[in-house]
C-alpha cells in the first residue's frame, strides 16, 4: 500500500494514472475507486463485479456484488487497485486486511492519519522550468518552439499561478483557444500573489482563472456555462449525459456544450464519452460564487431540478439507482446556507434513502435524512408530520451508523412531538416510543427500555390489534429486551406466539417471519436447547438466502449464529465423549498356565 497526498489540483489523481498506464502490463486487473466515502468504495467495487460476471451482477444488489468482488481478488491475485480522493484514511483498513495479495495506492489532500495505514509520498508543485514548458505546450501547441520573450512571459505567468498544475493547464486552455498573449493574459488576472501561510492557495488560484475561462465559454456556448454551473452541485466523476439532458434536450447542442467545456479543460470525458467529470477544485471555486436575488447560487436550482427529474420507481433496476445515487448525495451535501428548501427535492433525498434502506445500508442514508430533515423543517415546520417521519428516519440512521448519542435525543424529541401533534395511541406515536425502547435497549439501559416496551405491546394490542404487523415487531421487541435481561423464561414463550403469528400474518419467508425465527432460535440456543435451535437456524439460513440474498445483513448474521451453534454443539459433544468414555482398569489382570 502506498498513498500520494497533495494540495487539490496539483496532480495525484493524474500521478496514479500514469503509473496505472505504465505498469498496466506487471498486473492481472487495474480498478480505479472513487474513495471520497465508504458508499462511494463499495459502489466501485460492485463496479468490479458488474465489469467482471455482467450476467450475475446485473441481478444482484450492491453490496452482493461487492463482496463478490471481494472474493474474485483473494482468489486472484497480483492486481492493483486505486483508491482515489480518499477522505479518511481509515475507510481502508478493512480492505487492506481482507485483500493482501495485490498492491493498493491511494490519492488523497489528507496528510495525517497514514502513519498506520501505509507509507506516504507528498506531491509537491511543479517546479519552474517542467511549470513554463507545460504551459508553453499547451499555449503554443507541442511543435511550436517559445521565443525567449514567450519563454520568460510564461515564467512570470506560472509563478503567479503558484506553479499549480490544474491552473496552468486551465490558463494553458484558455491562451490556446483564443489566441490571447502571456502577458495580456497575465494582466488580466492582476498581478496579487496567492499565497497564504502555508503557501499557495489553489481555490483563490483557481478563482483568479474561471471568471475569464468562463467569460470566454460563455462567449462561446451560453449553454456550456448553465452545464457547468449545474455539474459544480453533483459528484465530480461519472456525470451521465442523460443526467444533463433537461438542462439541453437536443443531443446535438448538448454535445457542443459540453466540447466547449472540454476545449478550456473544464471537464473530461469518459472513455465512451458518455459521461464527464468535473475536478473537485473546480466545483469549489464555482459553488463559492454569489447568490441571485432568488437565493439560489449560479446552478444549484438547476441541479435539484436534474436529480429531481431523474429519480426512478421504486422498482427500477438498481444499476439506474446506483449510477444516480452518488449524484442525489453529493446535492444533499452541498446544500449552501440559507438557499430556499423544497419538499420536491426532499423527496430526492428520502427515495435515495429508502433504496439504501431497502439493501439494509441505513448507515449510508444520514447524509439524505439530514438533508431531508432540514428541507422538511423550513419548508413544513417543526412539528409536521412528515418533518416529524424524517426526524425519526434520521434517527433511526445513526442508530444503524452505532451513533446512540445523536440517536437516542432525535427518538426522543420524536416521540414527544408526536405524542402533543397526533396523540398518544396514533400508530406513529407506537411505532416512535418502540423506536425509542430499541435505542435504549442498544445503549444497554434495560430499565427504560423493557417499561417502554412493555406500554407499546399493550398499546399495540389495543389500538391495531393482536397481529398487527407493528403489534408482532413490538412484540418481538419485548421478547428480546426479556432476552437481554437473562429473563428467558418470560423471553422464548413471547417468541414462539410471534413467530407462529407472523407465519399466519406475513407468510413463511417474510423478512419479518424471518427476523423472528432467527430470534427464537438465538433464545433457544441461549437457554442451551441446541437440539432445537440448529435446525431453526439452518432452515432460517436458506430462506434468508433465497429471498434476501447471500450477503444481506440478516443473512450474514444469521449465518454467523449457526456456525456459533454448531460450534457450541461440537463442544458439547467433545465434553460428553470425554466423560462417557470407558475407565481402564490400572491393574493387570493375571494369567494362568
Amino acid at each position: 500500500m502506498r498513498a500520494v497526498h497533495g494540495l487539490g489540483g496539483i496532480g495525484k489523481s493524474t500521478l496514479a494514472l500514469h503509473y496505472a498506464h505504465a505498469y498496466r502490463h506487471e498486473y492481472t486487473l487495474v480498478w480505479w475507486i472513487n474513495a471520497s466515502s465508504t458508499e462511494q468504495i463499495v459502489t466501485g467495487l460492485a463496479g468490479l463485479a458488474m465489469r467482471l460476471c455482467p450476467q450475475w451482477a446485473a441481478m444482484a444488489g450492491v453490496q452482493e456484488r461487492a463482496a463478490w468482488a471481494i472474493l474474485w481478488l483473494q482468489w486472484h491475485p497480483g492486481w492493483l487497485l486505486i483508491f482515489d480522493n480518499v477522505e479518511d484514511p481509515a475507510d481502508l483498513r478493512h480492505y487492506l486486511g481482507t485483500l493482501p495479495d495485490g498492491h493498493h495506492l491511494a490519492t488523497s489532500r489528507i496528510a495525517t492519519g497514514w502513519h498506520k495505514i501505509a507509507p506516504t509520498m507528498a506531491l509537491g508543485l511543479l517546479d519552474p522550468d517542467a511549470a513554463v514548458h507545460l504551459l508553453c505546450t499547451l499555449a503554443f501547441g507541442p511543435e511550436h518552439t517559445p521565443t525567449p520573450k514567450q519563454r520568460s512571459d510564461a515564467a512570470a505567468l506560472a509563478a503567479d499561478l503558484g506553479h499549480l498544475p490544474l491552473a496552468l493547464e486551465q490558463a494553458g486552455a484558455y491562451l490556446y483557444e483564443t489566441g490571447t498573449s502571456l502577458a495580456d493574459y497575465r494582466q488580466m488576472l492582476g498581478q496579487v500573489m496567492d499565497t497564504a501561510a502555508g503557501g499557495i492557495d489553489p481555490e483563490r488560484t483557481i478563482a483568479r482563472i474561471w471568471r475569464h475561462t468562463l467569460a470566454a465559454v460563455e462567449r462561446r456556448n451560453p449553454r456550456a456555462v448553465t452545464l457547468l454551473n449545474a455539474m459544480a452541485w453533483l459528484a465530480p466523476d461519472d456525470i451521465p449525459r442523460s443526467l444533463l439532458a433537461p438542462l439541453c434536450p437536443d443531443p446535438l447542442a448538448l454535445g457542443e456544450a459540453l466540447g466547449a467545456l472540454h476545449a478550456y479543460n473544464m471537464i473530461s470525458f469518459s472513455a465512451d464519452r458518455q459521461s464527464v467529470s468535473v475536478h473537485r477544485l473546480v466545483q469549489t471555486v464555482l459553488r463559492h460564487q454569489p447568490a441571485s436575488s432568488d437565493g439560489y447560487p449560479p446552478g444549484r436550482q438547476e441541479a435539484e431540478h436534474l436529480i429531481q427529474h431523474a429519480t426512478p420507481d421504486e422498482d427500477t433496476d438498481t444499476s439506474q439507482w446506483e449510477r444516480l445515487l452518488p449524484h442525489v448525495i453529493a446535492v444533499a451535501e452541498s446544500t449552501p446556507p440559507h438557499c430556499p428548501a423544497s419538499t420536491a427535492t426532499a423527496d430526492v433525498y428520502h427515495a435515495a434513502a429508502q433504496y439504501l434502506h431497502r439493501q439494509g445500508r441505513d448507515a449510508h442514508t444520514i447524509p439524505l435524512r439530514t438533508a431531508a430533515l432540514a428541507q422538511c423543517e423550513q419548508v413544513l415546520g417543526d412539528t409536521h408530520p412528515d418533518t416529524l417521519a424524517s426526524r425519526n428516519n434520521l434517527a433511526g440512521a445513526y442508530e444503524s451508523a452505532g451513533d446512540l448519542e445523536r440517536a437516542i435525543p432525535l427518538y426522543e424529541t420524536t416521540l414527544t412531538q408526536r405524542e402533543q401533534v397526533l396523540g398518544d395511541t396514533h400508530p406513529d406515536t407506537l411505532a416512535s416510543r418502540n423506536n425509542l425502547a430499541g435505542a435504549y435497549e442498544s445503549a444497554g439501559d434495560l430499565e427504560r427500555a423493557i417499561p417502554l416496551y412493555e406500554t407499546t405491546l399493550t398499546q399495540c394490542e389495543q389500538v391495531l390489534g393482536d397481529t398487527h404487523p407493528d403489534t408482532l415487531a413490538s412484540r418481538n421487541n419485548l421478547a428480546g429486551a426479556y432476552e437481554s435481561a437473562g429473563d428467558l423464561e418470560r423471553a422464548i414463550p413471547l417468541y414462539e406466539t410471534t413467530l407462529t403469528q407472523c407465519e399466519q400474518v406475513l407468510g413463511d419467508t417474510h423478512p419479518d417471519t424471518l427476523a423472528s425465527r432467527n430470534n427464537l432460535a438465538g433464545a433457544y440456543e441461549s437457554a442451551g436447547d441446541l437440539e432445537r435451535a440448529i435446525p431453526l437456524y439452518e432452515t432460517t439460513l436458506t430462506q434468508c438466502e433465497q429471498v434476501l440474498g447471500d450477503t444481506h445483513p440478516h443473512t450474514l448474521t444469521t449465518r454467523n449464529n449457526l456456525a456459533r451453534a454448531h460450534r457450541a454443539a461440537q463442544a458439547v459433544q467433545q465434553r460428553s465423549t470425554a466423560t462417557s468414555s470407558p475407565a481402564v482398569d490400572p491393574q493387570q489382570s493375571s494369567t494362568t498356565d
